[in-house]
């Protein structure tokens, strides 16, 4: 089963606005066991659009469109439609109504633009849009499905979800289909293939498996295809039992949870505090932490340590550590850690300190060089890592390392 989505509209091509259509459906159709082989942005005019669905025609047997349904001269898809299926526009009434009711109870006049929202092609059935004006539209034609709707990603969510899953499902003999995401840090996308090379050669040819690289990260994707689903979901399960026995340590969390959703699961679970002492971080820790919902049950607190003076004052760095190994040093970062953790009475506390750049850095000290301390009841840890050259990359990395730490001091795994 393969589909192809076209997204209409000049706003999309010139990057008025960005295209999050494409990918929520790409995620939808996944789940339905649809695979989606080709994703396409076009304009506003009529040839455009036709010969995107004439190429669609060619490669997949479902066909979705969003966008130009609107009231405005520039919304030219449903004229299109009605071209391309040789047919004509012709008035809904339920269409009309809800259009109606709705300036209605706004107490709003009608236009006549807008009640040409209620114009269909004759040949299409009319997918209901209760949230919005405009409907969606479905064409069976040749063994192929064509979907239109709104481009307006809640409107288009709402009639995908109540109107077109339900006929898709009716339609067409749909097969099973599992995904699975194990979600890992601390190594990076080559040494983890390397790690699990021998275990994804043994893999069937039903179970598919991506790597998804992020800064800092790596999500695994397995996807099992059947017709079985208790079997399928077996099957998936054991290999990722063997999964485990090779690269465990690294795997923090399954389906999309974040790494701060899963340092707070630890910390709740233990009832445990954390307080954060930032310096080449600028904060970014303290926000990812504190964007877990219920994060104050387990976060204390931060201090946003940039000026020497601060981590001198608020965090009780001896001077003399700073003039004797400077602020980006083992036993600075160490103090800042031993100091939040006094002064917020946690029972952990993290602290970074380093040259993210693009400046500042030395023969001794290059751009990139990052120290990080986590302060436990019993000791201070501490490592030194070189995050590389791009400022936005070493917080991202900086700030992900720390938390990784301290997930493998809480569940007692190696220190990397």
């Amino acid at each position: 089963m393969l589909a192809e989505i076209i997204t209409i509209g000049d706003e999309i091509l010139i990057g008025q606005i960005t295209d999050t259509n494409s990918g929520w459906l790409g995620q939808q159709l996944s789940q339905l066991g649809i695979r989606v082989i080709h994703r396409a942005s076009v304009s506003d005019q009529k040839d455009h659009i036709q010969k995107a669905l004439l190429d669609a025609a060619q490669r997949a047997s479902l066909v979705i469109l969003t966008g130009g349904l609107g009231p405005t001269k520039d919304d030219v898809t449903k004229h299109t439609l009605a071209e391309y299926f040789n047919s004509n526009l012709i008035e809904n009434k339920e269409v009309l109504q809800w259009v109606t009711e709705i300036f209605t109870k706004r107490q709003l006049p009608m236009l006549e633009e807008n009640r040409k929202q209620a114009l269909v092609p004759a040949n299409c059935e009319v997918l209901f849009n209760r949230s919005g004006t405009a409907p969606g539209m479905w064409f069976d034609e040749a063994g192929v499905v064509y979907v239109s709707m709104p481009g307006v990603p809640f409107e288009m969510k709402t009639i995908f979800h109540e109107q077109v899953i339900p006929k898709l499902k009716a339609r067409f003999v749909l097969p099973v289909i599992i995904h699975r995401t194990l979600q890992t840090i601390g190594i990076g996308e080559s040494f983890l293939a390397k790690k699990m090379e021998a275990w994804e050669d043994a893999l069937p040819d039903y179970i598919k498996l991506a790597y998804l690289p992020a800064v800092g990260a790596v999500r695994l994707r397995l996807s099992a295809y059947g017709t079985n689903e208790k079997q399928s979901a077996g099957e998936i399960q054991e290999h990722i039992d063997a999964l485990y026995q090779l690269v465990g340590e690294y795997i923090y969390a399954e389906g999309e949870v974040s790494l701060p959703e899963a340092i707070g699961k630890l910390l709740t679970q233990n009832k445990q505090t954390l307080a954060t002492a930032e310096s080449c971080t600028g904060g970014y820790l303290a926000h990812l932490i504190t964007s877990v919902p219920g994060s104050s049950a387990y976060y204390q607190g931060s201090v946003l340590a940039y000026a020497n003076f601060v981590k001198t004052q608020e965090l009780g760095v001896a001077k003399k550590t700073i003039e004797t190994h400077g602020a980006v040093s083992e036993a600075c970062v160490k103090q800042m850690a031993e100091g939040i953790r006094k002064k917020l009475k946690t029972d952990y506390a993290l602290a970074t300190s380093g040259i993210a750049g693009p400046d500042g850095g030395t023969t001794e000290k290059p751009v990139g060089t990052v120290w990080i301390a986590l302060a436990t009841p019993s000791e201070t840890i501490t490592k030194i890592y070189h995050m590389g050259d791009n400022r936005e990359r070493t917080i991202q990395r900086t700030t992900l390392t720390a938390l990784d730490l301290l997930r493998r001091i809480i569940l007692k795994l190696p220190v990397i």
